[in-house]
Parts: structure tokens; C-alpha cells; sequence
């Protein structure tokens, strides 16, 4: 089960929110690319970085910061927030290794389906955030009336494979991930790789989902209130 550390991105600083509400934002640093390095120096392939600025402006705000981290590190960039177009996709993978995106999938299906055209469907996730098992979209605020499993259906009909799932109810919560809700979507979609995000809280945690064989798990704000440590994380990586 790969382990992917988050760093969410508000204004330039590392922030975390709870159930995606902007003003329940704390501040865990004012230098994101520092935390960045300090994955690396710990040995992890993946960072998972979400832009919340542009997740409301429609306007991507961490170029300049996605550069760096390209530069002076060795991680692998997972990467959404601000994704309106294949323009936007298009800048972005010059920074990025994989591009995420959420809202764009439901409400304009044919940008979306040039994107994976133009990208390549091995290099996009879709992110689907999920309430009641609906999908939501526009930065958690809209009920798109889609549900999770037409949306999954129509997303990997079109060679989609990975799946950033967020259960918005339990993200920054720390009360434990949705270990039912995944585990049905494993066995329901075995040949589709899932991520599983919100509500990490501990070791148990991350053992419990890679029971189920999660394909993996992002974490954020369980590292930075140091409920789990990295070492501890690389060892269940390992």
C-alpha cells in the first residue's frame, strides 16, 4: 500500500480544514517546501499537494511552488485544485505527475474526456468526494445528484483508473477512514486502483485499510497533529 503525505495549500502556507469548511483552516507552516523536503529526506515517492485557493478561484496559485519542490526534491507529484480546462491541465503537466480532477469529470464531461485524450488517462486521478455515498462537487459545496457508482462507472468507461475517494464527512475529522465504503469499492472494482483519503487518525487506521488492500492512502492532518509519525508510516509502507 503506497503512503502519500498531503500538503494542502491556502495563501501560500500548509493549511488543513476540517470536512472541507475554508474557515476551519489551521496553519501548520508558512513554508510548505520545507515539509515537502522533509518527506523526501524520509523516503517517500509520492506527495499529494491540493491547491485550495484555486479549488475556489478557479485559478491555479502554486506554480512557482510546484517548480520547486520538481527541483529540489525527489518525490513524485500528485496534484489538484484549480483544474478548469485543458489549457490548465496542459501548464500543470510540465510541474506534475499526475493531475487530479474533480468537478471537471461531472460538470463538463467533454473537456474532461479531451483532457485524458490530450494527457493520457494513466497521468489524471479522478477525485471523487463523496457524502452519502453522492458525489459532490465545487469544493465539497454542491450535490452534483450523481452517485458514487455512476460516477465511477462513467469515469473508468472512458479509461480512467485511479480513484482519489474522500469520504468529506470524516476529512480533517481524525475520526477514522470509511473502511466499509472502500472495501466495497474494491470488491466491487477490482481491476481499478482506489486512494483512499479523510478521517486518518492513527497506525490502526492505516493498518485496517491496507487489509483490504487499499492500493493507498493519503495523509495529512494526522502527521501534523502527530498522531502518527513518519517512520511509523514508512514502515507500513514498507
Amino acid at each position: 500500500m503506497k503512503i502519500i503525505p498531503a500538503i494542502d495549500i491556502l495563501d501560500n502556507k500548509l493549511v488543513r480544514l476540517e470536512k472541507g469548511k475554508f474557515q476551519s483552516s489551521k496553519v501548520y507552516s508558512d513554508n510548505p517546501l520545507d515539509v515537502a523536503k522533509s518527506f523526501d529526506g524520509f523516503g517517500f515517492e509520492w506527495l499529494h499537494i491540493v491547491d485550495l485557493s484555486g479549488s475556489k478561484s478557479g485559478k491555479i496559485s502554486t506554480i512557482d511552488l510546484l517548480d520547486k519542490i520538481k527541483n529540489q526534491t525527489r518525490l513524485k507529484i500528485q496534484f489538484g485544485g484549480g483544474i478548469r480546462s485543458l489549457e490548465d491541465a496542459k501548464q500543470l503537466i510540465n510541474y506534475v505527475d499526475r493531475i487530479i480532477i474533480g468537478s471537471l469529470s461531472v460538470t463538463d464531461k467533454n473537456e474532461f474526456e479531451k483532457i485524458i485524450s490530450e494527457i493520457g488517462e494513466q497521468k489524471i486521478i479522478c477525485a471523487v468526494d463523496v457524502k452519502d455515498e453522492k458525489v459532490m462537487i465545487k469544493g465539497w459545496t454542491v450535490d452534483s445528484e450523481q452517485t458514487l457508482q455512476n460516477h465511477i462507472d462513467y469515469c473508468s468507461s472512458v479509461g480512467i483508473k485511479n480513484f482519489l475517494v474522500t469520504d468529506i464527512q470524516r476529512d480533517g475529522m481524525l475520526s477514522g477512514p470509511n473502511i466499509i465504503l472502500y472495501s466495497k469499492l474494491i470488491t466491487n472494482y477490482p481491476s481499478l486502483n482506489f486512494i483512499a483519503s479523510g478521517g486518518i487518525s492513527n497506525y490502526d487506521d492505516l493498518i485496517n485499510l491496507k487489509k483490504i488492500n487499499s492500493y493507498a492512502v493519503v495523509v495529512g492532518k494526522a502527521i501534523y497533529e502527530n498522531k502518527i509519525s513518519l517512520k511509523e508510516l514508512k514502515e507500513i509502507a514498507g
